[in-house]
Formats: structure tokens, sequence, C-alpha cells
């Protein structure tokens, strides 16, 4: 006889939808009790309120040895795990359900600046997406996203992440290695800057792989395609932790297949026919300054 769900909870971002089903003896009133990662990692993501996807994407069995496995569809957790896990692959399964829809998250911000939607990618190194973001802002721009932007087939912003910092760790999720949330930013500019958002979709007009490091002479160089694409393709990785442990012992499972890196290739090749500049700079505002004389 099977086991009735103790819950069934869908999480919606944009048009993606994703079920949430858990199994064990202890009621539970929702799959997370706090929603701030997925909000920071992705974009609106909310807790609709009635199920509507046919079969679960993530089983959580939590009486059972713990484990965690993926068939091709769905991610099955076995037994005692934390929120921070969980929340993680919350956040890659609802990638893979906005790869489906035709959006794809980048790790990277986005500003509208000069009358142009100007990202700055995360890349293979992540050195600057936030500085230069808030930078920009204090120049006047409009915030269009700030971790992650969604961006669809056709080149343009349709939504993104609007927390410049994750201000809370979740169990599982620790990391020594991270500075304060807001470290950076108070020795850059001494105070968080305030800002407006642009909501409206738009065109990727620009886009700056920055590199801030202290030691940096400033230089801007326009970035040829095979270095377009290698950064573009590292900021749309960034999402499915295949360099990831879930917990000791437990690496995350396998989610990507040849077919759809195939597919998330040939979007890139598409999408980096546009301009991209390479910025070193010792400050957001020297980085800044280069922006400027490239616009």
């Amino acid at each position: 006889m099977s086991v009735a769900a103790q819950l069934s909870e869908e999480f919606a971002a944009g048009p993606a939808r994703l079920r949430v089903d858990v199994y064990g003896a202890r009621p539970i009133e929702h799959v997370l009790d706090d929603m701030s990662f997925l909000n920071y990692r992705l974009a609106e993501v909310r807790i609709a309120p009635e199920v509507t996807v046919p079969e679960p994407d993530i089983v959580l069995r939590k009486d059972a040895p713990k484990d965690v496995a993926y068939d091709g569809h769905a991610m099955s957790f076995h037994g005692d795990w934390p929120a921070g896990p969980i929340q993680k692959v919350i956040v890659t399964m609802l990638a893979l359900r906005m790869e489906d829809l035709g959006l794809h998250p980048f790790h990277g911000s986005a500003v509208r600046y000069r009358d142009r939607t100007i990202l700055f990618l995360g890349g293979e190194s992540n050195h600057g997406k936030s500085m230069g973001q808030i930078e920009a802002c204090r120049r006047g721009a409009l915030l269009v996203s700030t971790e992650t932007t969604v961006i669809d087939e056709s080149g343009k912003t349709v939504m993104g992440s609007l927390q410049p910092f994750l201000r809370k760790r979740t169990e599982g999720t620790e990391r020594a290695d991270k500075a304060g949330a807001e470290a950076g930013a108070l020795k850059f500019f001494g105070s968080m800057p305030t800002w407006s958002t642009y909501t409206e979709p738009s065109d990727v007009d620009l886009v700056i792989v920055p590199a801030i490091d202290g030691n940096y002479d400033p230089s801007c160089s326009e970035m040829i395609p095979f270095e377009r694409q290698f950064q573009t393709f590292h900021a749309l990785q960034n999402y499915f932790l295949l360099n990831e442990v879930l917990a000791p012992g437990f690496p995350m499972p396998l989610v990507d297949t040849d077919d759809l890196r195939r597919a998330r290739a040939d979007f890139v090749r598409r999408f980096s026919d546009r301009s991209y500049y390479f910025v070193r700079a010792a400050t957001p505002q020297v980085l800044l300054d280069q922006v400027d004389r490239v616009l």
C-alpha cells in the first residue's frame, strides 16, 4: 500500500514550477522555514497557493537511511537532511525547469545605466559583479538584478534577484571563507547606497567581466568570441552544483546531460554575439570609470 505524502508544496520562479513532496512521521508546515536563500540565488521565488505540477520534482523521505539520488527527473533525499542542501537543490531543479521554458539564470548582476542594460558577469572568477552593480547604482543606474539575472532566448533580461548580499547561511551551507555580507561594500563605499529598480524587459547591450583587486592597474580589453562564450558558460553552469558536496560523503548528483549542455552552449553562442569587455581595476570606482569610457 502506498503511503501518502505528509506535505506537497509547489515553488514558483516566474513561469517555472517545482513540486516537492515530503514523507515522514512528523508533520511540517513548509519544506523550508526561510526563503531568503532562494530569493537571493534566483528571483521572485514564492510558494504557490496550490499544487498544480502532476509529479514531484523533489522527494524528501525522512524516515530512511541517509542518501540522495537523481533519476533524470526527480531528486530524492532520504534521511535527516538540514535545510541548506535542500534549498540548494531546489535552486538547481528550478533552474532546470526555467531552462525548459527558455529562461536562463545567469550568475551576474545587471543595471540600467545611461540608457543601456549592462550585465556584470560572474564568469569563472566572480571578482566584482556585486561591487560593479553597487557603484553603477551610486552613479544613478537603476537596478535590474543582483546575484542572478534571468535572460530569455532572445537575450532580454526578464527578472532578477534584488538582494545584493546573503546575510544568513542555513545549516549545511556555512562558509568560513566568505567575508561578512557587507564587508566589501563598507570598505569601498562606507555605507550602502539606495537605488530604484528597472523592471521592464530589455536587451543586454553590454557585458562586463570584472576583476577587482587592489594589485591591478586599470585595463579594459574587448573579449574575443571564445572568451565571451567561456565566461558565459561558467555563469550558466553555476546553478547546477556539479562541483559541490551536499554533505560529507554525499556529492551533488549529476543533473546535467549532453543534450542540455549542447543546448546551453548553443544559447551561449547566440547570446555572446554582443560587446563584452574584461575590466581589471583596483576598486569599483575605477571599474566604472573604465565602463564609462566604453560607453
